[in-house]
Formats: C-alpha cells, sequence, structure tokens
C-alpha cells in the first residue's frame, strides 16, 4: 500500500486568515491576556522564558505570578510581561535556600516532619540524607523539626544503626561530624533544641528523651524575624515551656552558679516579654528578648537538666497528644506546689516571685496561663476523664522513669505521681 505524506510550511499566508483582525484602537488588554504562576528559588529561567515567548507570539497582556523571593529577579528581566509576587507558604525555607544557592551550595528540602516526630520520620529523613549525601544539615523550624533532623544526623552518619533503642541502650553514643556539621534555626521562642543536647523521639506510641553532648549543634542561628509568623497560641505554648526550662533549671539538684544566672535571667524576661509577645506578634523587641531568654534557658537546663513537669509532660503528651509546650505549661504550678515542699526549693520561688513583683511563683504562672489563655486543667484539653483516669496507675511509672526525674528537687513516690497526675486532670 503506498502511502504519500504532504509537507507544508506553515507561513503567514496560512496563519493570518484563521488569526482574527486586531482592532485599530486596540490595547494589549483586548488582544488575550494569559496567567503564568511558577519559579522557584534557583529556577528563575522558565517563568521568564515562558512569559517571553507569549509576548512575542502575540498575547497582549501577560502576568507573570512567581514566589515572592524571586520577584526582584523577574522584574528586572521581563520587558514586555507583568511579574507579581506571591505569597509564600514557608517564606524562610525559601530564602535560606536561596542563600545557600547564591553561595553555590546545592540543596535538598526534607519536609513532613509531625508534632512530636516519630521515629518512622526519623527513618525517612536519614534514608533522604543517605541519597543525597550533605556536608551540612540545617534544620529551619521548632522542637519537632530541629529534634528530629538531630536524630536524621546519627542515622545519616551511622547508617548500621536500625532502631531507636540502639541510641537508648547502654552502648556508646555514636560519634558524630565524621560526615556533616549542623546548624539550627529556631522558628519558635521556647524548644532551644538549638542550643541543647537533647531530643524527644516518639517510637510505638512512647515519647523517648534521649541526650548526649554529640547532638549538640554546631551553629544556632536565633533570628526573632523568624518567630514573626508564629501564631499566638504557638507562641504562648512554646514561650511556657522555655519558662518551665528556666524554672526547673533553677531548682534541678544540679543547679550551679552559672546556671543560675541564665535561668534566672530568663525567667524575669520571659514573664515580660511573653505577654506581649502573644499580644502582638510584630512586636519585634518582645520576639528578639524572647528568642534570647529561650536560648539561655535552653543553656541552663542542658547543663543541669529538668524536673518531673517535663518528665509528665512526655507521659501525658505522648499518651493523649497534647503539644509539649502546652502540657508544660499546665502542669508546671502544681508541680512549684509539690517541690515547695523542699526548702531549697522553696526559697528559691519565693526568691524569684518577689523580683517579679509577688509573693507566690504558682500564682504568678497561673495569672500568665491566664493571660496567655492556657488552661487550668487537663480536663479542658482531655475530655474522656474515664480513660486517662484509666490510665494514671501506667503513666506514673512511666513518669518516674523519664531521664528528667532524677534531677527534680523532690523525688515522688509512685503514689505521689499519681496524685499529681491525677490534680494536673482535675484541677484540685
Amino acid at each position: 500500500m503506498e502511502v504519500t505524506t504532504l509537507v507544508r510550511t506553515v507561513g503567514l499566508d496560512l496563519l493570518k486568515p484563521a488569526l482574527p483582525q486586531r482592532q485599530l484602537d486596540g490595547h494589549k488588554g483586548t488582544f488575550g491576556k494569559l496567567l503564568i504562576v511558577g519559579g522557584a528559588v534557583g529556577y528563575t529561567g522558565a517563568p521568564y522564558l515562558t512569559a517571553s515567548a507569549a509576548a512575542r507570539t502575540g498575547c497582549g497582556l501577560v502576568s507573570l505570578g512567581v514566589p515572592k523571593t524571586i520577584w526582584p529577579i523577574e522584574a528586572a528581566k521581563c520587558v514586555s510581561a507583568m511579574p507579581f509576587p506571591l505569597p509564600e507558604k514557608n517564606g524562610m525555607l525559601a530564602r535560606g535556600e536561596g542563600y545557600l544557592h547564591e553561595a553555590g551550595a546545592e540543596t535538598a528540602v526534607i519536609r513532613g516532619v509531625e508534632p512530636d516526630p516519630s521515629f518512622d520520620t526519623v527513618q525517612r529523613g536519614a534514608a533522604e540524607m543517605l541519597r543525597f549525601e550533605p556536608d551540612l544539615i540545617v534544620a529551619l523550624g521548632g522542637g519537632s523539626p530541629m529534634d528530629a533532623a538531630k536524630t536524621m544526623w546519627v542515622y545519616y552518619e551511622h547508617p548500621e544503626l536500625t532502631t531507636l533503642e540502639q541510641l537508648l541502650s547502654a552502648n556508646p553514643f555514636p560519634t558524630l561530624r565524621k560526615k556533616a556539621r549542623f546548624c539550627c534555626i529556631p522558628s519558635t521562642a521556647g524548644t532551644a533544641s538549638e542550643v541543647s543536647r537533647s531530643v524527644v523521639i516518639t517510637d510505638k506510641g512512647t515519647k523517648h528523651g534521649l541526650g548526649n553532648m554529640e547532638m549538640m549543634p554546631d551553629i544556632a542561628i536565633c533570628d526573632p524575624q523568624v518567630t514573626v509568623s508564629m501564631p499566638p497560641h504557638i507562641t504562648a505554648e512554646t514561650g511556657m515551656d522555655a519558662m518551665t526550662h528556666a524554672l526547673e533549671a533553677l531548682v534541678s539538684n544540679r543547679a550551679n552558679y552559672v546556671s543560675d544566672i541564665l535561668a534566672e535571667r530568663a525567667v524575669v524576661d520571659i514573664a515580660d516579654a511573653l505577654p506581649r509577645a502573644y499580644a502582638d506578634g510584630h512586636d519585634i523587641a518582645a520576639r528578639e528578648t524572647m528568642i534570647n531568654a529561650s536560648m539561655i534557658a535552653g543553656m541552663a537546663f542542658t547543663n543541669v537538666s529538668l524536673g518531673i513537669v517535663h518528665s509528665m509532660a512526655h507521659t501525658i503528651g505522648g499518651l493523649f497528644h497534647v503539644a509539649h509546650g502546652l502540657a508544660d505549661a499546665v502542669i508546671l504550678p502544681y508541680v512549684i506546689a509539690f517541690n515547695s515542699g523542699d526548702e531549697r526549693a522553696r526559697g528559691i520561688y519565693t526568691d524569684m516571685a518577689r523580683r517579679m513583683g509577688g509573693a507566690d511563683m504558682a500564682l504568678i504562672i497561673r495569672d500568665l496561663n491566664s493571660r496567655l489563655h492556657i488552661p487550668v486543667s487537663f480536663k479542658e484539653l482531655i475530655p474522656d476523664e474515664a480513660a486517662y483516669m484509666a490510665r494514671v496507675a501506667e503513666m506514673a511509672p512511666m513518669a518516674l522513669a523519664d531521664g528528667c526525674t532524677k534531677t527534680n528537687p523532690i523525688i515522688p513516690t509512685v503514689e505521689q505521681m499519681e496524685a499529681l497526675l491525677r490534680q494536673v486532670y482535675t484541677g484540685v
């Protein structure tokens, strides 16, 4: 069967009859309108070339929407198109990537770190690191991304490790920095993971606290501008986490001259700045005070550890999915009252209360929580009282076994811990 192929060059004689006649008094708005959306940091060429091609082939009004991070580049390139900036879901991430690209670095982003990061997430991130082989790991975000990234770092450097139990055991902690250095950029003012050797990872429904100086970040970039986007409730909860760090470091049975200086300043500054940052997220002075106070509170507790507020928060948060900072805030005044049974701790609380214009530190914290709209008890956060109370006997030994318990000024008995767990739920 013979096949005949007709080849014809497309020229003006063919195109002209197919195109509508342009009006003599027309303008670009009458010759067709096109919206192009695209581009990313490091990928500025495609949107510009697309917009230029559209304009050159006869489109009248070409609008180009690009991430605001790269808008200045597109605005300088485009002659015929109309570029405009689009909001970015994570502008700080894009900006950070942009700085690294400008320095000639290749980047890969590990996304999807959940609150209370799981060991599954750690394994996924470590696998991505093994594929990319970074020289520098940058953790940008709150406590969860920073804790997850620290732990991913361990498994990236040591792919022979396969379980979390291998880090929990009495074996020597693996040596890091053979493959990469580690940098933290906190987006919240509270966790202090950027200056801490500690992480909290959830595995099989249980929160596990790990701590070793190998996991101390090499670089911490604490920029208050990064925290401006925090919503008020996150500002409140993470801020009270920082307050808890400072107060628990003060009464820790390992407290010393240096940790006291750091923790005392943090308590005073947080009490002053946190309500202001909560009321106005764009109060950059309050934001700066908070991120600095969070940092020095982290330095304090990294050296002297914490107490049973954190032991209880780890336990309750892991089982009932309460955000860590929120759990700390609810528990803190009850533990202050409990710890006041120790003469040394009582004296510290009284002294700090007087410096803050009061007489009772537990009441000062309750008032601060109220101003931040934090509930008085877990009854407002965990509606199923029966389910909670049914697990008190299970939670008490879990909290007592937490590493933070051993530096509390009073080591509770099982019965005392059960009573505290009931009290923080009922509020009485």
